[in-house]
This record gives structure tokens, sequence and C-alpha cells, in this order.
């Protein structure tokens, strides 16, 4: 019978995610590393998330730290797919190691972080959390904007509108950010409505705060 090893190195996707599904099936914990390499050199989702299931088959006190340690290495899709599995594990001891790579310069692994900080982020740290997430307003086009402001929702409206209406008043902020704010306060009461129509109606009441100010006139 082949190893794990040959069977993810077998050609056909649907060999590949066999090979995941026997190892969390099996759960043996003499697999951690080969799954976690997978993590971050396979291209199928399904594959991957496959692989992710199967470590989350072993125990936290061997997974945890293993997954911590993808977190520093050079390749992206180690971090952001360690990031994913570290938020199904769910020990809220990793939040510290997650919430630090909230401003990878990869928009994957940034995405990935700001997820799954909000899954891990203590009761009594919900707050500061919300302040990191700020940093990232306006960072991106509307798909990756769409997802930060879903972590703001996963976050709550009590933690995140009153810091989201602070940056949308902030005049030192770009207007990418205080657009990106007022369209993630829109979801909060809409969160099924379309993000490009909330970014756009952002981008006016944006666009008129700064015309009355101009005119010397206080923003409504």
């Amino acid at each position: 019978m082949p190893d794990l090893n040959t069977w993810f190195q077998d050609p056909r996707s649907s060999v590949r995610l066999q090979a995941a599904l026997a190892a969390g099936t099996a759960a043996d914990p003499a697999d951690l590393s080969v799954l976690l390499e997978r993590c971050a050199v396979a291209p199928d989702f399904f594959v991957r998330a496959m692989l992710t299931w199967a470590i989350t088959r072993l125990p936290p006190a061997q997974t945890m730290p293993a997954g911590v340690a993808e977190l520093d290495r050079d390749l992206a899709q180690a971090r952001s797919q360690a990031l994913h599995t570290l938020s199904k594990i769910g020990d809220r001891r990793a939040f510290p190691m997650v919430s630090h790579l909230i401003s990878d310069p990869v928009d994957e692994v940034s995405q990935a972080a700001w997820r799954a900080a909000v899954v891990l982020v203590p009761a009594d740290r919900r707050t500061e959390l919300g302040e990191q997430l700020l940093s990232q307003l306006g960072r991106g086009g509307a798909e990756l904007q769409l997802s930060l402001g879903r972590a703001f929702l996963g976050l709550g409206e009590e933690i995140c509108a009153p810091l989201l209406q602070q940056a949308v008043d902030d005049p030192q902020r770009s207007e990418s950010a205080r657009t990106h704010a007022a369209a993630t306060l829109r979801l909060f009461h809409d969160p099924a409505g379309a993000f490009d129509s909330a970014l756009a109606a952002a981008w006016r009441e944006v666009a008129l705060g700064r015309t009355r100010r101009a005119q010397g006139a206080p923003p409504e």
C-alpha cells in the first residue's frame, strides 16, 4: 500500500483528495508534518479543505503549535492555509500570532488572518481587534473590501459601529478608507445587500461631506 506522500504526488486530484480523507479517517499524529506540507503546496481548494479537516482530527495540543509555526513561513499559501486551519482548531491561544498577520502584504494571507482572528479573539480583546482591522480599510478592490466588511460584521455591531463611524469622520484617513468604513456600516443594516451599491452610496456620502467642509459647513 502506498504511503501518504506517494498518494499526494499523484497527478489526479481525486486521488489526492482520497489521500487526505484517508489521513483524516486514520487520524495518526505521525502524519501531521505531511499534512501541513501539503496544505502549503496543494493547488486544489477541495484537497486543502480536506487536509484541514484531517488536521483537526488530530490532538489540538499537537496541531495548534504546529499550525502557529507555519505562520512564519515565507510561502504565502502555507501562512494562509495555516490561518484557516487554526480557525478550525479553535484554540484562542493562537490569537496573538494570528492577529499579527492582519497586515500581511499578501492579500490572501491578510484576508485569512482577519477571518481567523474574528473566530479566535478573546472577549476582552474584541475592541483591540476592531481597531486593528481599521488599519485595513480601503485595501484592495470591492471583493477584498467586502471580506473585511464581513469580518467587522462577525466581530459585532456593538464593537465595530462606533469604530467605523470614527473612521468615516476622520479627515486624516484616506478617502478610500473612509468610503470603505461607510459602506461597511451599511452592511450592519443590510448584510445581504449588494456591496458594490453600498460602496457607491458611501462614495457619495464621503464626497458630500468633503464638499460641505470645503464650503465651510459641517458635514451632516
